[in-house]
């Protein structure tokens, strides 16, 4: 699969959440440059950079200091200022309050939904990047609970296409599914 340039520039070290679902994201929360978001399960950080490339201000956590420093390489890289870096565990805490967006990319993410919850603004969104059916019946059940609306669940899939002389067609190789992207919004009270 193709990788633009600007992701090209970043390191890599744990499994990423690479451009086709990154652009989703994107879209579908309507994130801006008055956004505040909160990113955990940062991994090698290309969400949270991609987030901080466009919002006010990104938290990204995670549990891991390894994980953690490559996060800063590629921070430090992009020149990202709005890029918070912060070492814990969004099942059990999340420091932020009144955020526009929290997005999830955990084994564990359903634990995580209710102090998601508590992080957002009313109107405010969840997205949790999971790569099993299993976890994402988990993650919307566990999403209903707290009185989430407006859920979907997409899985994108690109396929590239060999363009030749002779003729054109789908490529045979190529990125299919890399996991399921879950969205939803925080009820206004009342």
């Amino acid at each position: 699969m193709f990788i633009p340039g600007a992701y090209r520039r970043l390191k890599r070290g744990p499994q990423v959440i690479l451009p086709k679902d990154i652009g989703i994201v994107l879209a579908y929360t309507g994130v801006g440059r008055e956004s505040r978001c909160v990113d955990a399960g940062a991994g090698s950080g290309w969400l949270a950079v991609s987030l901080a490339r466009v919002c006010k201000e990104v938290t990204t956590y995670d549990t891991r200091e390894d994980f953690l420093k490559i996060v800063e390489k590629n921070r430090k890289a992009e020149g990202l200022e709005n890029l918070i870096l912060r070492k814990g565990d969004v099942t059990k805490k999340i420091y932020e309050k009144d955020v526009d967006l929290v997005t999830l990319d955990l084994p564990n993410s359903d634990r995580a939904v209710g102090k998601a919850y508590r992080a957002l603004r009313e109107g405010g969104q969840i997205f949790g990047y999971l790569p099993h059916v299993e976890q994402v019946k988990k993650f919307v059940a566990k999403m209903e609970r707290y009185g989430f609306s407006d859920i979907v669940v997409l899985e994108a899939i690109v396929r590239d296409m060999l363009v030749r002389k002779e003729g054109s067609r789908p490529s045979t190789k190529g990125v299919w599914h890399t996991g399921y992207l879950v969205f939803g919004c925080k009820k206004a009270a009342g």
